[in-house]
């Protein structure tokens, strides 16, 4: 009776519902009453008015009363939980013997020491009060360490090691609903790019509101678990696995939402693999590295889900192989750029280069983009990519400045490049590291780059335009882009794509009517009109006719390495009494 009412009087305090105070009343007088059973059937007739007069030949019954209360006891709790979960008896009580088994040994172990010490005195059980503290803060210190083990500690989610055993105890609670468990690997987009610029703690702010949203987003009976850095990975209860996808696509709408953290407006978005089990794999390996594949695609597709399906394994192998190579090039410095030089038409005289990437492969020789590019342009190396492609031009231009030769540099930039945030601070700051002007540099964009995040692409374009870097629309005419981005862009420069130009003497009056209208086009918003491709002379003086400003293409000179890019601009400057004194410069620093 007086387990009872502290264990109704401790529930009360922790504000438990009713049916769980009712149930935990129930399971300790079930348990008390199959151990007080077994003691009347070996014969005693103990009450707690007259206690029973214990002698060492009783341990082994004390043992048994023990053991019958033990086993009521997991037993009424393994069908509790078996009941919420869903899951079988065996599975939940086999899942928690040892657990269970533990505590109640705690408990049961001190009982005897209690009746020893109340048949001297009851006076004297207030000596038991500091020894049972102890032993309830060592378990409950113990309980901590085990839930902090198993615990995210920035998001309070569960972790990797935890991840396992959630998988099993859903797999058990369908297994016989014939329902899907689908495993969704989630990757926050640009994420490294908020930590780089606002640090930190602005970083592991966004992760735990992310983490809430996605709590907030998932059902009661669905898991989610951070894995680290900004990977989660959700544990989805779904009916198949085409819901899988709409089911994350919803909960991709709660987490794309801004965020308002430390003053600051943030927007984040993920890319989210989904693997199915049974279906797409038995245990946790398989389904995280399928899930992975599907995560992958799905970032290099600009998708926000994609479900996993056996297809995307050999293309995985060969944009992972490629990917994964490329990065390693980097890291070697085998990437170089060539250079193509724009000139005016009416003087010829050079106004500008186009940076263009290749890859001195160290088996495959000299790779164009072609080659690689439209592997890796929709994943996240492309930006990796980019900032080297950045790097190296700059370096280049601020070289060529030191030898007199105040040639600006054009690099082209993807559509990933642009909707981030960060992207114009970045390449304002390695402007300045090189020590060149804004002028030095061109940003040129295609128009499809324009589809995509508009407001964050308009945002970023207008900031270089603030900062005074030139921007250029490159094969104006042959994307989507409407004339209305002509007025809401800060455009400074616009190129004719190559195929008009060679269309341009075949005798197709319409391909002449679209360059003139183009180029009537950049004059109306002051921009200046290039012409890529220009490969006759002919070419050249139907392009001169029609006003063109410059070109670009093999009548001017090809693509050239820098170190044959420099002589050539040398040689048409006259500069190249500069160079033996801008290298002995160069040496001496």
């Amino acid at each position: 009776m007086a387990i009872v009412l502290a264990t109704v009087t401790g529930e009360l305090a922790r504000r438990k519902p009713l049916h769980k105070l009712t149930y935990n009343v129930a399971q300790c007088s079930l348990s008390f009453l199959a151990a007080w059973g077994v003691l009347r059937l070996a014969g005693w007739e103990a009450s707690p008015l007259l206690p029973a007069d214990l002698r060492p030949a009783d341990l082994l019954l004390v043992a048994a009363a023990g053991l019958a209360y033990h086993v009521v006891n997991i037993g009424l709790v393994g069908t509790a939980l078996a009941l919420i979960a869903g899951s079988t008896w065996w599975a939940t009580t086999a899942d928690n013997v040892w657990w269970y088994t533990r505590t109640t040994l705690a408990v049961l172990a001190i009982g005897p020491l209690i009746v020893v010490v109340s048949m001297v005195h009851a006076g004297f059980l207030i000596l038991l009060v500091l020894p049972l503290w102890l032993i309830y803060a060592v378990a409950k210190l113990s309980l901590d360490r085990e839930l902090r083990a198993s615990t995210d500690s920035l998001t309070g989610l569960a972790n990797r090691d935890r991840l396992e055993h959630l998988l099993e105890e859903r797999s058990a609670a369908v297994a016989r609903t014939g329902r899907r468990i689908a495993l969704c690997v989630v990757d926050l987009d640009r994420f490294k790019e908020v930590n780089d610029t606002l640090g930190h703690a602005t970083g592991d702010a966004l992760l735990r509101a992310v983490a809430a949203r996605l709590t907030a987003a998932v059902r009661e009976d669905d898991a989610v678990v951070r894995l680290g850095g900004d990977e989660f990975v959700l544990l989805l209860d779904v009916d198949d696995r085409a819901v899988a996808g709409t089911v994350v696509e919803r909960i991709a709408v709660h987490v794309h939402r801004p965020y308002d953290l430390a003053g600051v407006r943030l927007e984040v978005a993920m890319s989210v693999g989904v693997a199915v089990l049974g279906e797409d794999g038995d245990d946790l390996d398989t389904l995280m590295r399928r899930a992975d594949v599907a995560m992958y695609d799905a970032k290099a597709s600009g998708e926000i889900v994609r479900v996993y399906h056996r297809e995307l394994d050999h293309r995985s192998i060969l944009t992972g192989e490629l990917v994964a190579d490329l990065r390693r090039g980097m890291t070697a410095r085998e990437l170089e750029l060539h250079y193509r030089p724009q000139v005016s038409i009416p003087d010829r005289a050079v106004i500008g280069v186009e940076a263009l990437v290749r890859w001195q492969h160290p088996t495959r020789g000299l790779l164009a983009p072609g080659a690689f590019l439209p592997v890796i342009e929709r994943t996240a190396t492309m930006r990796q990519l980019t900032t080297e492609v950045l790097e190296l031009a700059l370096a280049q231009c601020a070289r060529w400045r030191r030898l007199g030769l105040g040639v600006p540099v054009s690099v082209n930039v993807s559509m990933h490049d642009l909707a981030d945030v960060t992207f114009a601070d970045r390449v304002v700051a390695g402007i300045a590291r090189h020590g060149l002007a804004a002028g030095d540099l061109c940003i040129e964009i295609t128009e499809q780059a324009l589809v995509g995040d508009t407001d964050e692409i308009i945002a970023t374009l207008d900031a270089f335009a603030a900062a005074g870097i030139r921007l250029s629309l490159d094969d104006f005419g042959t994307g989507h882009a409407s004339l209305t981005w002509l007025s809401l862009l800060p455009i400074s420069e616009v190129k004719v794509d190559r195929g008009f130009v060679a269309d341009l003497v075949e005798g197709r009056p319409a391909v002449g009517a679209i360059v003139r209208s183009v180029l009537e086009l950049a004059r109306a918003i002051g921009a200046r009109s290039v012409a890529e491709g220009v490969e006759t002379e002919t070419q050249w003086a139907v392009l001169e006719s029609l006003g063109c400003d410059a070109a670009q293409g093999w009548l001017t000179a090809r693509p050239m390495p820098q170190d044959e890019a420099t002589d050539w601009l040398l040689e048409r400057t006259g500069s190249g009494d500069h160079r033996a004194d801008a290298d002995d410069a160069e040496t001496v620093a």
